[in-house]
């Protein structure tokens, strides 16, 4: 099987090269009204892909947005069905005089697919499909059950997609959801992302006196908005960089050893990123390293501070108004209306006299956490090894991935996430691209990662 499904990928590597072009080429941007036929025409080509490659029942369904193109091949019986989840959307192309050749005019150079969407995610979606073509023409059939689920918009946040979850679970119903859509670790260094953050977002305003006050006349006689905020966010966190919001770390899961110990595998550097960002340390919560605070551990971080004179010059006032934005990563099973809760708690708990607060919760995403120790991370680990040559780290992403989280919830099923990005490959940035050598490896290593999932049903 492995030496018949070389031969025939080797055989038809320059049309699916070609075949990836074709995609790229499409503008099939999501935010852009302008772009909502090219929209369509990306849906439709896709779709007709998954005809070609053997997949049967396609259709381009309709949500509220933009469509979603399905597919599956359900002919192996006993065996788990894998669903597979990508998307043919693009992010705008700006700035374009930044790019080199044209974004919609790909190009290959030096072993390298540039053109927007390469790597982000057509080419690693693109994988998958001839996985599937390389099986059903060859062995003639696939070692496990397949569905396809790509929907058209990922880069715009996803916003149709939760309620066509819950409208088709049961056409979308799966064992296994295989996710590609990101960096591996390092070139040559596959990893297994086995966790995401949630998010947190909101606002909150405080208001003084009814406007601006001379500060000669009214200073230390009237609350003044700007200090109670600073006051009301030193509150948030102590010294230590711990989170001192009652039950904030409600749901947050101890680091095992094990997960510890695949932390200083990575052997990051913590003194070459300070050197790279121009601070003199990294700092944060005491009593875990870099990699952990940013991906393990929740966070509360200020993303902006506004209020008072921001002219040149002095203008001694007290200001009628300050206010802030703040984000929260949420790690494990930690909820983010949960959190926004305790955070309101803790604001009317500790608002200094004189102002009132207004709070407006503006972002929510769960978390995902998957054990590295599930069969099916582990099949994925030994796929890993047979295609690159080499062991996947095991990594959490300190980003947030919201649709994760709703497709292991409403389908009930482990997401297991492989990659075959690399982080240079200027994703949403001029210039994007994708390694071809990494477009081999990423289908011979599906290619192994069907037949364990196979073996792990057997032996279940």
């Amino acid at each position: 099987m492995e030496s018949s499904l070389t031969a025939y990928l080797a055989e038809h590597r320059d049309r699916h090269l070609a075949e990836l072009i074709e995609f790229v080429r499409i503008p099939s941007i999501s935010a852009s009204t302008e772009h909502k036929p090219d929209m369509t025409r990306a849906a439709e080509w896709l779709a007709d892909s998954l005809r070609k490659a053997g997949l049967e029942n396609v259709q381009v369904l309709a949500t509220t947005g933009h469509p979603v193109v399905y597919g599956d091949w359900l002919h192996a019986p006993g065996q788990p069905t894998a669903m597979i989840y990508g998307h043919y959307d693009v992010q705008p192309a700006d700035p374009l005089e930044q790019w080199t050749t044209a974004p919609f005019e790909p190009v290959i150079r030096d072993g390298k697919l540039y053109g927007r969407g390469a790597t982000d995610d057509k080419a690693q979606l693109y994988t998958h499909v001839k996985t599937v073509e390389a099986f059903l023409n060859t062995v003639g059939k696939l070692p496990v059950n397949v569905k396809f689920c790509i929907e058209g918009e990922e880069e715009i946040a996803s916003p149709s997609l939760p309620a066509f979850l819950e409208t088709h679970a049961q056409l979308l119903k799966a064992d296994a959801i295989v996710i590609s859509d990101g960096p591996m670790h390092d070139e040559g260094v596959p990893s297994i992302c086995y966790g995401l953050r949630g998010l947190c977002g909101f606002q909150i305003d405080l208001q003084g006196a009814k406007n601006d006050l001379h500060s000669g006349l009214f200073g230390g006689g009237v609350a003044n908005p700007a200090i109670a905020l600073v006051q009301l966010l030193a509150s948030m966190r102590n010294e230590e960089g711990h989170i001192t919001i009652e039950g904030f770390y409600d749901g947050v899961n101890e680091l095992s050893d094990t997960e510890r110990e695949a932390f200083r595998a990575l052997q990051f550097d913590d003194a070459k990123t300070a050197n790279e960002l121009a601070v003199p340390e990294l700092t944060g919560e005491e009593g875990f390293s870099f990699l952990e605070r940013t991906t393990a551990r929740p966070t509360l971080e200020i993303n902006g501070i506004y209020g008072g004179y921001q002219g040149e010059g002095l203008k001694p006032i007290v200001p009628s108004t300050a206010g802030a934005k703040i984000s929260c990563r949420l790690v494990d099973q930690q909820n983010p209306d949960n959190i926004m809760r305790r955070i309101e708690a803790h604001i009317e708990k500790h608002k200094p006299a004189g102002v009132t607060v207004k709070v407006q919760q503006t972002h929510r995403g769960k978390p995902f956490y998957i054990s590295p120790e599930h069969p099916y991370i582990q099949a994925a680990a030994r796929a890993y090894e047979a295609g690159f040559g080499a062991a996947p780290v095991y990594i959490r992403s300190g980003g947030s991935i919201p649709i994760v989280e709703v497709f292991s919830r409403v389908l009930g099923a482990p997401v297991v996430m492989m990659d075959f990005g690399l982080p240079s490959e200027n994703m949403h940035a001029p210039n994007e691209h994708f390694h071809l050598e990494n477009f081999d490896r990423g289908i011979a290593t599906l290619c192994r990662y069907w037949q364990e999932l196979q073996q792990v049903s057997s032996q279940a």
